[in-house]
């Protein structure tokens, strides 16, 4: 078993060093705390051009580590991101990943007023992800409804990882995101996906976890 864990180490390394050369190629030198979260990012998806569309507010790093290491929850709109996420690290920070999609009440709300259970899911998270980080990778609405609960003082997240994927209302979402005055991590384009929110996410647990 230690075999296999340190040849995963190793694989995943010899993937980040030809990531960074292919970058350097394309005139793309990534430096600093965003350099790990980038790099990951392109190391899940294969895209390089994540590299030039992931988009970070000031601080946004920062204040996510800060919310792991107090052990934070974190939200999450579909339940690939959670089940993406890097469970032994928030194990060791004791940070709680919440997912509400599947909820029975969120179920029944949604059909009762004709709305996405994305929608429906981050309305009943809204009190959970005080101070926590919220990440998005599944449903534009689900980010179209955190921007407008944010903006109504009714979530208050320290963190917003926005990444919805689609060509209906993704891009719109994002850019609504980047209009508010709260740190958050982005891109700009209509790609993401889950896998890409679980990424950031797993970046940001393991820089949170180093010494």
């Amino acid at each position: 078993m230690t075999k296999l864990i340190n040849e995963g180490k190793r694989i995943e390394a010899k993937s980040f060093e030809i990531i960074t050369g292919l970058l350097k190629k394309r005139g793309t030198l990534l430096s600093g705390l965003k350099k790990p979260v980038i790099t990951r990012v392109i190391h899940t998806t294969t895209d390089l051009g994540y590299a030039r569309d992931l988009v970070f507010s000031a601080g946004a790093i920062s204040t996510g580590l800060k919310a792991i290491r107090q052990g934070k929850n974190i939200v999450v709109d579909s339940t690939m991101v959670m089940a993406g996420i890097n469970k032994s690290i928030t194990a060791c920070f004791k940070n709680k990943i919440i997912c509400r999609i599947h909820d029975k009440d969120v179920i029944k709300k949604s059909g009762e007023l004709n709305l996405t259970r994305a929608i429906m899911a981050m309305r009943k998270s809204q009190r959970e992800n005080e101070g926590g980080i919220v990440a998005i990778g599944n449903a534009p609405t689900a980010l179209f409804e955190l921007c407008d609960l944010i903006k109504e003082a009714k979530s208050k997240p320290a963190l917003v990882v926005g990444i919805p994927v689609g060509f209906v209302g993704a891009a719109e979402s994002k850019r609504a995101l980047r209009g508010l005055k709260i740190p958050y991590i982005t891109n700009k384009s209509k790609k993401g996906g889950s896998t890409a929110a679980a990424a950031i996410v797993n970046a940001l647990l393991i820089l949170a976890n180093k010494p």
